[in-house]
């Protein structure tokens, strides 16, 4: 076993003795991964499979099933925009419009490796907040064109 397959397992691990072994932990659980390591190493998977004791394809059915889990690495920087229907309503074109701008990058189009990722998805559960935008993993709801400003300012003082 090399060095980072250890200190994986070892992360891995740490996240998993921090939950009781239901089942109906497994999307707290890949959350956390997520929010570990940005995206959803496939060991993440595998080990869930074991210690939910659900069959490895049901755990990769969540895991491909919710838009707010990467199955490989991304960008520096995740942005998910809410496209939802009360964010839709409030604005959410003119959100990722503005985002695209201000950034340069074009929503759904990650490259790995670049600095920023806009993400689109189709609802992330917080309609009274609309419209709402994710930064790597930090909600931003009630967003306009002032609030993304200071949140893109707040993104390049992370470089």
């Amino acid at each position: 076993m090399m060095k980072n397959e250890k200190n994986l397992n070892d992360r891995l691990e740490s996240l998993l003795a921090s939950l009781p072994a239901g089942r109906g932990y497994l999307i707290l659980f890949l959350h956390r991964v997520q929010q570990e390591f940005g995206y959803l190493p496939e060991e993440a998977l595998a080990r869930a499979a074991e210690y939910f004791a659900i069959s490895p394809a049901e755990v990769y059915g969540v895991a491909t099933f919710y838009s707010a889990f990467q199955m490989k690495p991304g960008c520096r920087h995740e942005l998910v925009v809410c496209h939802g229907t009360a964010c839709h309503v409030r604005g959410a074109e003119a959100v990722s419009a503005e985002l695209s701008r201000l950034l340069g990058v074009e929503p759904g189009k990650e490259e790995p490796g670049k600095e920023v990722a806009i993400h689109q998805v189709n609802c992330l559960g917080c309609c009274a907040l609309a419209p709402v935008v994710v930064v790597d993993g930090e909600y931003h709801g009630r967003v306009t064109r002032n609030s993304l400003e200071k949140i893109v300012e707040k993104l390049a003082g992370k470089k």
